[in-house]
């Protein structure tokens, strides 16, 4: 900080383990992408524009990080909403770009208006814009000024990371904006923008109280099912990715919510085990759209045998933000089980009762989350191939593409194997008490299985490798499945719509009753018929319109 006021005027800036390991990721992730981009935006006419853009992004998500002015965040903040409307943009299909980024950048725009209220409360309440002097109590009365000034840069943060109910741009995002954009965006600095600002502003800038950390742990349990169960029946692997990353962002704000150490530490843990595996998928779907030039699963199959790499890394991923172990993802949701856990023991009945509510809700979404991912990895890469894929039999992507995707999966495996060790340690077992018994279960039973499996393939390897095998076309009941037949799994996931107490909220949901965006616009266009109707160019409209105005400005005068 001192090497930093000789260049600033005022102390704008801080650099600290948080917001520097958040810096690095940031750095790291738009390397990667920039490889994946290389090959991606090769034939692309718009990559000046593109690069640009990308290059731009990079700049101003690593100041926005390591500001420690408001008013440095808040424009920082302001300018990367720009920059996210003008990536989607550039999206294939043009209609759809364009509306999907019309709809982000007022979702995330409109949220900057709170973020301003915000702002300005803090600035009323401690009379500074500067980070590190911010401290404000909402343990002790009057709590609505100070709740509102949390409240409103929370908005903001969950805006931008897509927790519910302003989610509705990240799936419409992740369809129609290029897979760079989306891995960027939706998937990755968006969640590490949002969830850093909340840990910021949860652990530094306000202490909660009870009150508020119910509500943050009752909106990540709501984001974590509300959005596995809209990505269960997507047909559309891109959207499917978008819903999860929803989920996500769920885990991460319930670890926060909880407010002990092992929960905001495995909230945050989460949340760059998030950018690993979330940028892998929606690289490596990209990579089958880029293929295969469509992202619906009903009409992709079989493609491990053509593209390898590419159904390995999605393997990886799909396993790592399912939570198995010994996968990275699990080891962040499980600290996040254990700081619920903690939470049964403490004297607050309230605390006690939302925090049973979410871990069952938690570990309910994880497995659901495994059965969509069970349905992706079948219907693009273990099912049936169609018949034009039978025909054209593509080929894996050059490695500029399928490169940066295989790297994060593998990252995935190592930071996961690195945090088991450190929970063998001595120093693990500190770290997270005596919980480190619980988790010592699952892990046993993964390697039991890992036994099986290898014992499995040892045996076929040396006994059966190339003599008892053939390859045949696939049957049923001794009949042969026809190629336009094949089934492609999506179907199976259509009878969860068909459940009788899930069935009217789908149908709202497919509506957009819940889309706030959706529901936002048509109040603004009922308000605007309204006044339309009242100014439709009729004389003794007006007239009428003026009498009332006179007689309300009498009455008012009359009072007084």
């Amino acid at each position: 900080m001192n090497g930093l006021n000789t260049f600033f005027p005022y102390p704008w800036f801080s650099v600290g383990p948080f917001n520097s390991l958040v810096a690095l990721g940031i750095i790291s992730l738009f390397i990667l992408i920039f490889i994946y981009s290389l090959g991606f935006m090769k034939l692309n006419k718009k990559g000046f524009y593109y690069y640009t853009c990308i290059f731009l992004t990079a700049i101003v998500s690593v100041i926005t990080v390591l500001a420690n002015n408001l008013m440095v965040l808040l424009v920082g903040w302001g300018f990367l909403g720009l920059l996210m409307y003008l990536l989607i943009n550039l999206g294939p299909d043009k209609n759809k770009a364009s509306l999907a980024a019309k709809k982000s950048f007022i979702i995330v725009g409109g949220s900057d208006v709170f973020m301003i209220l915000g702002v300005c409360i803090v600035y009323y309440l401690c009379g500074t814009f500067q980070m590190d002097k911010i401290r404000i109590s909402l343990l002790s009365a009057p709590l609505l000024i100070p709740s509102v000034a949390y409240l409103s840069l929370a908005v903001a943060c969950f805006a931008k990371a897509g927790a519910m109910p302003l989610h509705s741009w990240i799936p419409d995002c992740a369809e129609s904006a290029p897979i760079p954009v989306t891995a960027i965006l939706p998937a990755s600095l968006d969640k590490l923008l949002g969830i850093y600002l909340l840990v910021k502003i949860s652990q530094d800038l306000f202490i909660l109280n009870p009150a508020m950390r119910i509500l943050l742990m009752l909106l990540g349990a709501f984001t974590i099912i509300s959005a596995v169960f809209m990505a269960l029946i997507q047909h559309n692997s891109k959207r499917l990715l978008g819903y999860h990353a929803v989920s996500q962002v769920g885990y991460m704000v319930l670890g926060i919510g909880t407010g002990n150490p092992l929960g905001i530490i495995g909230g945050i843990f989460h949340m760059f085990n998030n950018v690993l595996y979330k940028t892998s998928l929606f690289l490596s779907v990209g990579n089958v759209e880029h293929r295969l030039h469509n992202s619906e699963l009903n009409k992709q199959g079989g493609l491990a045998k053509y593209m390898p790499l590419t159904y390995l890394s999605v393997l990886i991923a799909s396993l790592s933000i399912s939570g198995i172990p010994p996968f990275n993802g699990f080891f962040s949701k499980w600290m996040i089980y254990q700081g619920l856990i903690s939470q049964l023991w403490v004297r607050d009945y309230k605390l006690q009762i939302t925090a049973g509510i979410c871990l069952t809700a938690a570990m309910f979404g994880s497995g659901l989350t495994l059965a969509s991912f069970m349905k992706l990895l079948h219907a693009s890469f273990l099912g049936q191939p169609t018949e034009k894929i039978a025909e054209e039999r593509p080929k894996e992507v050059s490695w500029l593409m399928w490169f940066p995707a295989l790297l994060l999966s593998f990252l995935c495996l190592l930071v996961g194997v690195a945090v088991l060790l450190i929970l063998a340690s001595k120093g693990g077992k500190e770290l997270t008490y005596s919980s480190f018994l619980a988790g010592l279960a699952p892990l046993i039973a993964f390697a039991l299985i890992l036994v099986g499996l290898l014992s499995g393939i040892i045996i076929y390897y040396f006994l059966y490798f190339g003599k008892l095998t053939r390859q045949d076309q696939i049957f049923i009941g001794g009949e042969l499945i026809p190629l336009e037949n094949k089934v492609s799994g999506t179907e199976f996931y259509n009878t969860i719509s068909e459940i009788r107490i899930l069935g009217p909220v789908y149908k709202k949901a497919e509506a957009k009753i819940f889309d706030i965006y959706e529901q936002g616009k048509n109040l603004v266009f009922a308000i605007g018929r309204f006044f339309q109707y009242l100014h439709n160019g009729v004389l003794p409209t007006y007239l009428v319109w003026m009498l009332m105005g006179m007689i309300g400005l009498f009455w008012f005068f009359a009072k007084r």
